[in-house]
């Protein structure tokens, strides 16, 4: 079965192929509600083609919308378990992030006053397209509609003083996703997925999903049996060794993130300096200066 790159830009949902966008003719306002309807991209697959635009002249918006849920998990990598000599956990860290941190590739901006210790997590986001309840492993993959890119910022000083992964990753603008979803079959081996990020060009963290403590199957098959996942809902899958807070070392206005998974567009985030009423709003996937 032939795969599927999809991109929600301004002209409307469209498929990337070779750096060019074909703008399909549907009724869809972006991929998540292509999933939340009817389960997976597949109708995307053979939609018309409205016009094709190359990538570069496109303007591309958060490919999900706003989603309901999105869900992570804490220390799920070996690499960052040896690095910083924390035990494995037995069960996976599981938390909520509020829907209202996610954008795409808007500037971030957290005031000083609310954290001095700003942190990029490169991460694997799996996007449901069935439901889940009670799952197996062997459920999981068959209900995986999409894959794409997490950053998954953390105020690492936050969660230290309020115990709080929610509250420390849930900063309007502080959960950048996208920009494209691919279906599971454009990766070479799903149990194998790489994930990368650098900062300001220079390379932080590299690992692939072999590498998790919790597979994907298994991770989500237990998050199921506490939650129902719901199309459209995000799993994040955790991060590997190499964040800031690896290296004693956090975010400041000026410097650029940039997040790669395997086989969709690399993510890329730019700290900026707060406005003085705090983070500039996103609607919509949409800055609003």
């Amino acid at each position: 079965m032939r795969s599927v790159q999809v991109v929600a830009t301004t002209a409307g949902v469209g498929r990337l192929d070779a750096g060019v966008v074909s703008v399909l003719d549907a009724p869809f306002p972006h991929a998540g509600a292509v999933i939340e309807q009817t389960g997976s991209l597949e109708t995307l697959r053979t939609c018309a083609v409205r016009e094709q635009l190359p990538l570069e002249d496109c303007s591309l918006l958060m490919p999900l919308g706003r989603p309901r849920a999105i869900w992570g998990v804490g220390l799920n990598y070996r690499s960052k378990a040896e690095l910083t000599g924390r035990a494995v956990p037995t069960e996976p860290i599981l938390y909520l992030s509020a829907a209202s941190s996610t954008v795409a590739r808007e500037p971030v901006a957290v005031p000083a006053d609310q954290t001095l210790e700003l942190d990029y997590e490169a991460e694997i986001a799996l996007v449901i397209g069935h439901r889940l309840y009670r799952a197996a492993p062997d459920d999981v993959w068959p209900a995986v509609a999409a894959l794409t890119a997490a950053n998954d910022l953390s105020a690492r000083d936050v969660m230290r003083s309020t115990g709080s992964p929610t509250l420390a990753k849930s900063f309007p603008g502080c959960n950048p996703l996208g920009m494209s979803l691919s279906t599971v079959d454009e990766v070479a081996d799903r149990d194998r997925i790489r994930v990368r990020s650098w900062v300001n060009g220079e390379l932080r963290q590299d690992d692939t999903s072999a590498g998790l403590i919790f597979s994907v199957p298994e991770l989500i098959a237990r998050l199921s049996h506490y939650a129902a996942l719901e199309p459209g809902d995000v799993v994040l899958t955790g991060t590997p060794a190499g964040t800031g807070q690896d290296r004693h070392c956090f975010l400041v206005p000026g410097d650029q993130v940039r997040v790669e998974v395997e086989s969709v567009l690399p993510l890329e985030t730019s700290v900026v300096a707060p406005a003085d009423d705090g983070c500039p709003p996103v609607r919509d996937g949409v800055l609003h200066a």
